[in-house]
């Protein structure tokens, strides 16, 4: 059974393109992981597409979904975020930026061709992309005594935390990155070895 920690994502940045009565639509799905991040390749898209009509876009984040946001950029309301970020939802992914350019054709699509066109163009991208399962992280920073460092080093090998940061002076630091629902048992396992505290 798939708990709130693990999420479904995609690998890397793929790419389609769809066409309808002579507008182009290029379709950007791009891993993120943070509402900056979403939005710094967003305008990197829009930079580079400069003089397309268009560049709509949505994002969604978080293991929950909880965070998400679209954006219309002149189109009717409601005919391009929300198409983009139901693909988004329809995928059942997170962490994930698409940028949907449009080049105007000349033909007026019409609220639903809109809503049909990016929905579509969102699809495509999504359907070249390669879906992975992913684990929400959460951090622990443990400090110690040196002469603990046997005991705390035996801890950590035993989970599948992995080590970010470390410094060992009178007082070691280390600071692990590990599953979300992994990291309680951990804490426990580590807080309870003696001059050991955890953050």
């Amino acid at each position: 059974m798939a708990t709130v920690s693990e999420y479904r994502t995609l690998a890397a940045l793929s790419q389609a393109v769809f066409r309808e009565k002579m507008s182009k639509f290029i379709a950007f799905a791009s891993p993120a992981q943070s509402a900056g991040e979403a939005k710094d390749f967003v305008a990197r898209i829009a930079n580079e597409y400069h003089d397309a009509r268009h560049v709509c876009w949505a994002y969604m984040l978080g293991a929950d979904c909880a965070e998400f946001q679209s954006n219309d950029n002149g189109e009717p309301s409601g005919t391009a975020g929300k198409p983009i970020l139901g693909q988004i939802r329809s995928a059942g992914i997170t962490n994930v930026v698409i940028a949907v350019v449009r080049y105007f054709g000349g033909i007026k699509l019409g609220t639903s061709g809109l809503i049909a066109a990016y929905r579509e163009a969102a699809r495509l991208a999504i359907e070249e992309g390669t879906v992975i399962t992913l684990f929400e992280q959460a951090y622990i920073e443990v400090t110690f005594a040196y002469q603990a460092m046997n005991e705390v080093m035996r801890a950590i090998k035993n989970s599948e935390a992995k080590i970010m940061e470390q410094s060992f002076d009178n007082t070691c630091r280390i600071k692990l990155s590990i599953r979300a629902d992994h990291a309680e048992s951990l804490s426990a396992r580590l807080a309870a070895i003696d001059s050991t505290s955890v953050i």
